[in-house]
């Protein structure tokens, strides 16, 4: 039986960092209209900052979209409510302010009147006016990376239950991500392993995150952080080995993509993942473009 599916237009961006929607001719130019979903995969700014949090929701704010969902990057050091550990003894009550200001910012009014939804860890659900209806798993965290935010160490596994942890990891999972069929998008963001994460000084996605997607087996999976990964793959999972998969690559100038065709969304459900590295900042410089992606949701 064929499921009712609705084309559901996403835009996706990541790693901002700081970035001046007014003052360029780069990035979020000549948009698309009839945005249903914005995703921000993380890193709005350089170091936190109640004036840098304020400034990423002047430009989101700026975007029309039904539906605005945020998550934090390693980069945003006050929306961690651990980061205030990591400083001097005697500069930790002030970092525990600035969580709190900060959460306040990407909660309060400033937030609403941006239209923006700020996601923690874990499972959200959410039902737009064309009818689609989704399930995303969210998730600011990825493997150690210098002394910045949302960090844990590479043989913690963050994404899996003790039953499901991947080869070699210790399960700190407090929200795992569910079985398949129990989400549609996943949004963190730090790359899975071997996907759309490679720099000068390897791979450096996550292997437990690798682990949860297979087991997930989503729509979507979009994320930023390392930003000489930008691009997009389509990711066929096979049946024989837990953590492989084989991937065709989409071009990166591809701007908007539908997937899958409405006419074959139940053939690729669960076998099919398209996977979105979506930094804008080209090195140091906003030039990537955001992704427009067409997804057929479930209504």
């Amino acid at each position: 039986m064929t499921t009712p599916t609705i084309s559901t237009r996403f835009l996706i961006i990541s790693d901002t960092h700081d970035f001046k929607f007014d003052e360029t001719k780069g990035p979020f130019q000549d948009l698309p209209s009839n945005i249903d979903v914005v995703l921000h995969c993380g890193d709005l700014t350089q170091v936190g900052g109640a004036s840098e949090y304020k400034r990423a929701l002047k430009m989101l704010a700026a975007i029309p979209a039904e539906l605005k969902l945020v998550i934090a990057g390693n980069h945003d050091l006050s929306l961690d409510p651990e980061y205030w550990k990591t400083v001097d003894e005697d500069e930790q009550d002030d970092e525990k302010e600035d969580h709190k200001g900060a959460l306040e910012i990407m909660t309060g009014e400033v937030a609403k009147a941006a239209g923006l939804t700020y996601l923690t860890e874990g499972m959200h659900t959410f039902t737009l006016k064309n009818g689609a209806k989704f399930a995303l798993y969210a998730s600011p965290y990825q493997p150690k990376f210098g002394d910045w935010a949302f960090n844990y160490e590479n043989n913690e596994d963050r994404f899996n239950s003790v039953e499901n942890t991947a080869a070699g990891t210790t399960s700190i999972a407090q929200n795992p991500v569910p079985d398949y069929p129990g989400v549609h998008v996943v949004m963190t963001h730090g790359p899975p392993k071997g996907i759309l994460d490679d720099t000068v000084h390897g791979h450096l996605g996550c292997g437990s995150l690798l682990h949860a997607l297979k087991r997930c087996r989503p729509r979507l999976h979009c994320f930023g952080h390392i930003h000489e990964g930008y691009g997009a793959n389509l990711i066929t999972w096979k049946e024989d080995n837990d953590d492989e998969a084989n991937f065709s690559i989409l071009k990166k100038e591809v701007k908007i993509k539908c997937y899958p065709d409405s006419n074959k969304a139940d053939d690729t459900t669960g076998k099919e993942t398209l996977a979105i590295n979506a930094a804008i900042l080209d090195g140091n410089n906003p030039t990537n473009d955001p992704w427009v992606i067409d997804l057929q949701l479930p209504r």
